[in-house]
């Protein structure tokens, strides 16, 4: 995105001040959710829908790179133990640590509940929707997140995430789909 439209996100979101003294970087939940989801929306302003989304997805996928990576179980995923493991066992373990992480260090209430081909990933409350109306779902960079969770988990596979059900868009909950088996990555093998 560069500095110049970062700051100017954040300036459009009420956050100006951030430019010069980001928020600090701990597990106090400081950061409102009406934040975030103005940030949001004002990044899907500036860029478009399309772009925005493209935008937040990157971002989604590098929160997690940068951070939410340490936690849990995570820090353990790429012992070769873990690795050994298989595929399936991995991949349901990573939903159900991002589930824990969420659940402990931020105010979203997740679940996740599996089908014979997907994980249902649900956060009663997401930041990216907070407040917001909108025709289609909003929460790319959950799909980001998501994304890069399962790719650590799997050791380098993708797998095909889509939020199936947004609160922005009229829905009780945030609903993502998770496909069980990955569409690419890591040689597509297990």
């Amino acid at each position: 995105m560069g500095d110049a439209s970062r700051n100017a996100i954040l300036i459009m979101s009420g956050l100006g001040a951030y430019i010069e003294t980001p928020p600090p970087d701990n597990m106090a939940r400081e950061f409102d959710f009406a934040q975030l989801s103005n940030m949001s929306q004002q990044i899907e302003t500036m860029f478009g829908a399309r772009g925005g989304r493209g935008i937040a997805l990157r971002i989604g996928r590098e929160m997690f790179s940068l951070g939410l990576n340490r936690f849990g179980a995570f820090a353990g995923m790429k012992d070769p133990a873990f690795i050994a493991l298989p595929l399936d066992s991995r991949v349901t373990m990573g939903v159900q640590t991002l589930v824990a992480v969420f659940n402990k260090f931020s105010d979203q209430v997740c679940m996740v509940k599996p089908t014979s081909e997907a994980y249902l990933f649900e956060v009663a409350n997401s930041p990216m929707a907070w407040g917001r109306t909108a025709e289609k779902p909003v929460c790319h960079a959950l799909v980001g997140i998501l994304q890069e969770g399962l790719n650590w988990a799997s050791n380098g596979h993708e797998f095909h995430v889509q939020e199936i059900t947004c609160r922005a868009s009229g829905g009780e909950a945030c609903v993502f789909k998770i496909n069980k088996n990955p569409i690419g990555g890591a040689n597509s093998r297990g």
